[in-house]
């Protein structure tokens, strides 16, 4: 393999790891192998400290394909604790407000789920790397900073509920680019007349890249070791 050349690998982001952190370890073990100073390396959608799954990693010339990359279908398996919310839509911030969920039956919930299915409207988290007048969302609201984010118009091609234990749901999605599943979280809650937010989130894909064709990083200095 040509790493300087360009190449792609699927990688399984560690829990509480940044992107951007994987990136950084990716490129340090790559300049190491390579013996380069310097080495293209980027990534192909951000995934949340909280969640794990799917990384897409381009390196040299690969890099100019992210964009193509990213517009690829996403798959997520997502666990939602319903009948209460945080300000972030996870656990990045401690509950803020709770409801009632004596009334959710799994029928309710499998009919709440059809109504998020096709093209809609959906209003990302205030905790999100979205810019508001040149700064990051998530620093705003970090420091308690009033804004509004405008819908975005995106796609779900499919919510399957996988798994029902009140007051959690597990849901597997298939969606487009740009698809928030914290605030997917936040509206099924409020779908339900309670409320919402995702206690574990997996990509499972990204385009044609599996969860199950990915390395993990503690297999990565083998791989490279046996590629290089």
């Amino acid at each position: 393999m040509n790493f300087i050349e360009g190449e792609i690998l699927y990688i399984d982001k560690p829990l509480t790891w940044t992107s951007f952190r994987l990136v950084k370890v990716v490129r340090a073990k790559l300049r190491n192998r390579l013996q380069v100073k310097k080495l293209k390396v980027g990534h192909a959608g951000t995934l949340d400290p909280l969640a794990t799954g799917v990384m897409v990693v381009c390196t040299g010339r690969k890099t100019k394909e992210i964009e193509r990359l990213q517009a690829g279908v996403k798959g997520y398996t997502a666990t939602i604790r319903l009948g209460a919310t945080t300000p972030s839509f996870d656990l990045e911030t401690e509950v803020d407000a709770e409801y009632p969920t004596d009334h959710i039956t799994e029928d309710m919930v499998r009919e709440a789920l059809k109504n998020f299915v096709g093209e809609i409207e959906q209003i990302p988290p205030n905790f999100s790397a979205i810019k508001v007048n040149g700064k990051r969302a998530y620093d705003l609201a970090r420091k308690n900073v009033e804004f509004e984010l405008k819908p975005r118009l995106l796609v779900i091609d499919s919510i399957v509920l996988v798994n029902y234990e009140m007051p959690y749901i597990t849901i597997s999605v298939v969606c487009s680019k740009g698809t928030y599943i914290r605030s997917l979280a936040r509206d099924i809650g409020e779908s339900l007349e309670s409320g919402g937010h995702l206690t574990s989130l997996v990509r499972t894909r990204v385009g044609d890249a599996t969860l199950e064709k990915c390395l993990t990083v503690d297999e990565l200095d083998d791989f490279f070791e046996e590629n290089i």
